[in-house]
């Protein structure tokens, strides 16, 4: 699943429930494929490639295969592994083995998630299935007034109450699905009456 989040912890439902705290963290990326000379998510060619979706001047990296396991444990040596140059694996510095695949994102200074942001929107309510926030159907409901592609969600009840102060389990809590809580995964509870807004490139804002 890929997150990133404004500032906050998110909890997240997928198979098992997890919490993960995360500050200003971009969406992974995985532009390469170690089929020729090896893995290259270099800052510079992410940056070209996905214009406005990670900031110029990371202050941190995480690295890790396309399947998540963790760059640290696949044994590879790395030619590049860090925030101002991202990552690179070379096939020939593996000893007669081919780098993983792998998939980088960065932290960026807060101010990268903060600028652009959408007002308030609530779209639904829980008295059915739950309240449905998702970015697809935010998008119709009102369209022009979300980017495609946002880079963070904050998430609070219609009274201002933050999400991850409810009690209440997330089903979706991404920038680029929205937002979804599902009553019947609530335990002696109902889903509460949720808002969304997203954090976009600057140049939505533009």
């Amino acid at each position: 699943m890929i997150i990133k989040v404004f500032a906050a912890c998110v909890v997240l439902v997928s198979g098992l429930l997890g919490v993960t705290c995360l500050k200003c963290t971009t969406h992974w990326f995985d532009r390469d494929d170690p089929s020729g000379k090896g893995d290259y998510e270099n800052l510079s060619d992410l940056l070209k490639e996905y214009p406005g979706l990670i900031c110029p001047n990371p202050t941190g990296i995480e690295v890790q295969t396309v399947s998540g396991q963790p760059a640290s444990q696949t044994g590879d040596i790395f030619q590049v592994n860090d925030a101002t140059g991202g990552f690179a694996c070379v096939n020939a510095d593996q000893n007669g083995k081919q780098c993983a695949d792998y998939r980088v994102r960065f932290t960026c200074p807060e101010m990268f998630c903060s600028v652009c942001r959408t007002s308030w929107l609530d779209r639904d309510d829980p008295s059915g299935r739950g309240d449905d926030e998702t970015l697809s159907d935010i998008h119709v409901t009102y369209p022009g007034k979300v980017c495609s592609q946002p880079i963070a969600i904050e998430v609070t009840t219609i009274s201002g109450t933050p999400a991850l102060q409810t009690g209440n389990i997330f089903h979706v809590y991404d920038p680029l699905q929205g937002f979804a809580c599902v009553n019947e995964q609530q335990t002696g509870s109902s889903c509460q009456d949720y808002m969304v807004r997203f954090t976009c490139p600057q140049i939505f804002c533009k």
